[in-house]
């Protein structure tokens, strides 16, 4: 019970944090948020919860968020923008992922006591890392794409719900199929695998339709004074 209630105030705290960047300083806010997000994603992964007898891994609220923040920039700013925040996040992940693998292969001084935690976090990175990017990459572009066309298709002011759910169902479930495939394939046994696969779909996918209300409040947000229009 105690993983359900702190897991309620976990994603509360990621929605609220997702708007104040985007609140402080616009479009740049968002850009970053997507590098933050994708990182601490990345790290948060490795661990694995259990809720109602149900095994999932973290970084699943986080991660929806990366996905709130592209639709978003597509909303408000267009397609161009929401890709070029999808590759800002993936220059973050490939980084943070070089230097951390560069930083483990230091020889630890004697009372060093950082390295096997170190080890313990970033010891699954390169495999983690692999079904990350490929997942990151297509899930994301996917997103943008479906995202267009449905604002093509229902382009009416009132009608964002269906923009942002629609895009963020289909490209969530690929994205998870993706990564769990490449990630914990094998890593785990497979009754675990399908949980943490069926899980991980579903947990992203529900957080993504509660921050409905959210894009809403962060859409109706004036223009930060940083912002400039794309030429």
């Amino acid at each position: 019970m105690f993983n359900l209630v702190w897991g309620f105030a976990f994603v509360i705290v990621n929605f609220a944090l997702f708007l104040v960047s985007y609140r402080l300083f616009g479009r740049k806010g968002l850009y970053a948020w997507v590098g933050i997000a994708t990182v601490l994603a990345n790290i948060q992964v490795v661990k694995t919860i259990e809720i109602f007898g149900i095994v999932m891994t973290l970084g699943n609220s986080i991660y929806a968020s990366i996905y709130m923040t592209t639709d978003l920039l597509n909303e408000k700013y267009g397609a161009k923008a929401a890709k070029q925040a999808v590759w800002f996040g993936f220059f973050s992940l490939f980084a943070s992922t070089i230097i951390m693998q560069m930083v483990l292969v230091f020889i630890p001084q004697e009372t060093d006591l950082a390295q096997e935690a170190l080890k313990q976090i970033f010891g699954l990175a390169p495999q983690i890392a692999l079904g990350s990017v490929c997942a990151y990459l297509v899930s994301q572009f996917l997103d943008v794409y479906v995202f267009s066309a449905l604002k093509r298709r229902f382009p009416d002011r009132r009608q964002f719900w269906l923009r942002i759910n629609g895009s963020t169902g289909l490209s969530q479930f690929v994205d998870s199929l993706v990564f769990c495939s490449i990630a914990f394939y094998g890593v785990f046994p497979i009754d675990v695998w399908w949980q943490i696969l069926l899980t991980t779909y579903v947990l992203k996918f529900v957080i993504s339709v509660a921050g409905t209300p959210v894009l809403y409040i962060a859409r109706s947000f004036p223009a930060h004074s940083d912002d400039k229009p794309d030429n």
